[in-house]
């Protein structure tokens, strides 16, 4: 790929990411990350342009997908232990049949749906419903400000399609949706306890399930923990260079630039070791931790002390997911030696 293309889909993903972080903080949308969450996701996993007419269908699709942890609630509620068991089959089914050739977002958006809504109905239907109506506006402006920044950077006619992964064989592909759905639980399970301390952590713990599907063991603590621990210095010295003017329009630019930094490398514009999920994952992350401090801050909450608890759960869950992987993988091959 030439070293211009890598860098115009760079500044396209740095741009749509910013543009929506800023449209979602200045009109003050419920969960305003989400957007720009979206955005990296929908950037990220393909070089050509949605169409206008998608936006609309991708918010009735996040609908759809949600209302399956809504379907859950009840029995969360009346019959907890089945609900979580038949909350954790939807997510091994989901992630398995995005590993074998399946649509990438729908799997995301189900996942969300599963976990995110159904946690968030366990305790308050309302909170269930403002989650759902959160989730559904954050893809509508996803949708509309990756179309903009495809027409700031338009990808060439004769580009090459960015590669999708290669489908996984049957066998495989349930081993690292185990892995992925065992990732995610614990995070699922905190979340049913207190649902607003620890939805952020759902959140991560789906982009490491992500990861964590094209992570080897050998590198897992590198991938998994290495994109937690520059995720969170990255949004230490964002939060510092914001906290010198503090204002709009330069929270986008800090945003612009520390994504642009991050989408170079995820692009290749830069040589890097590190695999693109480890970069998707360390932006994702890096977004979370900022939005949250900002919400913090805005609630008067001391932002210090709750960015630092959940830095400790972020890594809590990537060390565990790190541990997990080597241990599952080890266990696999002790039974191909046997």
């Amino acid at each position: 790929m030439p070293i211009e293309l890598r860098r115009q889909r760079a500044l396209r993903l740095a741009w749509g990411v910013a543009l929506c972080l800023a449209v979602s903080f200045g009109f003050g949308l419920p969960v305003p990350i989400l957007a720009p969450v979206f955005a990296v996701l929908l950037l990220a996993m393909r070089s050509q342009p949605l169409p206008l007419r998608a936006a609309p269908a991708l918010a009735v699709l996040v609908l759809l997908s949600c209302g399956s942890g809504l379907l859950l609630i009840p029995l969360l509620r009346h019959a907890p232990v089945s609900g979580v068991l038949l909350v954790g089959v939807g997510v091994f089914l989901v992630l398995r049949y995005a590993l074998k050739g399946g649509n990438g977002l729908l799997a995301n958006l189900l996942v969300i749906g599963l976990t995110m809504i159904a946690a968030a109905g366990t305790s308050d239907f309302t909170l269930a419903l403002s989650v759902v109506e959160a989730l559904s506006k954050g893809m509508l402006l996803a949708t509309l400000g990756t179309a903009l920044a495809h027409v700031m950077f338009p990808e060439p006619a004769d580009a090459p399609v960015q590669p999708t992964p290669p489908p996984l064989a049957a066998e495989r592909a349930s081993w690292v949706a185990l892995r992925a759905t065992l990732i995610v639980m614990p995070a699922f399970l905190l979340a049913l306890i207190a649902p607003d301390a620890f939805m952020p952590l759902i959140m991560k713990s789906v982009s490491l399930g992500q990861q964590a599907s094209e992570t080897h063991a050998r590198n897992a603590s590198r991938e998994l923990i290495g994109s937690t621990l520059l995720a969170g210095l990255l949004a230490i010295l964002l939060w510092g260079a914001l906290s010198l003017f503090v204002h709009l329009w330069m929270f986008f630019l800090w945003v612009l630039l520390f994504t642009l930094w991050q989408a170079r490398r995820l692009y290749r514009a830069v040589a890097t070791r590190h695999s693109p999920a480890y970069w998707v994952s360390c932006l994702t992350t890096m977004l979370i931790l900022l939005g949250q401090s900002v919400q913090d801050s805005a609630a008067g909450q001391d932002v210090y002390r709750a960015f630092a608890v959940r830095m400790a759960l972020f890594l809590a869950v990537s060390v565990y997911a790190s541990a997990l992987l080597i241990w599952i993988d080890r266990r696999r091959a002790r039974q191909w030696v046997h």
